[in-house]
């Protein structure tokens, strides 16, 4: 069994903190570096990116709608050409960050309403693809059943599937809102028990306690949700007591 455990990271601005960066580093194989859209500013990019590249982990562009007051996580009605052009924008940035720290950006992964709108918005996941396309061929993370993977593919991109370790799932295989009662899975035990059963027997549960089949190769530990740090050492320490081999999957 192997998988990929990703987290949001360099989700600051200024001199503003969200999130233990470096704790986090010590867990995680993948860093989801902000690109400064939604969250992060060059010097915190950087050191994101000198950071990850110190501990081993993979960086990739965590690419959003341009809403640094709003966290990205509010739905735009973006023009798909503009939208392709900021997605590139966004990962040229963070490049030339990782770059300059000795590493480079690995893959694309959208946030928050972007990441949700092109689970079925044909469009904007047609423009995300066009903006990866045009820096080159980096794997795309994105959630099962996607338009935005079934664009990634058809454009010839590598295609990862993820899952999330702390969200709530609805019977479709969708996040739940947040906002929305089992948006959030706060306890340990919980996010651990979530983690394993999906490692081991490619299962989700969904809210209602349906079982929901998945090929996820990567699970996001948030890094901004309460007990964040203390969820993800446990995850890691359970998966790797229960033989899982943890790796990048790029």
């Amino acid at each position: 069994m192997r998988l990929d455990l990703n987290s949001d990271l360099g989700e600051g601005f200024g001199i503003w903190r969200l999130g233990d960066d470096e704790a986090l580093l010590a867990v995680v194989t993948s860093a989801n570096v902000a690109c400064g859209f939604h969250a992060g500013d060059p010097a915190t990019m950087r050191r994101v990116c000198q950071a990850a590249a110190s501990a081993g982990v993979a960086v990739g562009a965590q690419v959003s709608y341009r809403d640094l007051a709003g966290f990205g996580r509010r739905f735009i009605d973006a023009d798909p050409a503009e939208l392709a052009d900021e997605v590139l924008y966004q990962i040229g940035a963070l490049s030339a960050c990782a770059r300059a720290a000795g590493t480079e950006v690995r893959y694309v992964k959208p946030h928050g309403a972007l990441y949700n709108a092109v689970v079925h918005h044909e469009a904007q996941a047609a423009a995300v693809v066009a903006g990866v396309r045009a820096f080159g061929e980096l794997p795309v993370l994105g959630l099962p059943g996607s338009r935005l993977l079934a664009a990634a593919e058809a454009a010839g991109l590598p295609v990862v599937q993820e899952a999330f370790a702390d969200r709530g799932y609805t019977p479709e295989g969708t996040l739940v809102p947040r906002g929305q009662p089992g948006a959030l899975l706060t306890s340990t035990e919980d996010v651990v028990e979530r983690a394993v059963r999906l490692a081991e027997r490619g299962e989700i549960l969904a809210v209602d306690g349906s079982v929901l089949a998945s090929g996820a190769r990567s699970l996001c530990l948030h890094g901004d949700t309460p007990g964040a740090v203390e969820h993800a050492v446990a995850v890691r320490a359970a998966l790797t007591e229960a033989g899982v081999t943890l790796t990048a999957f790029a």
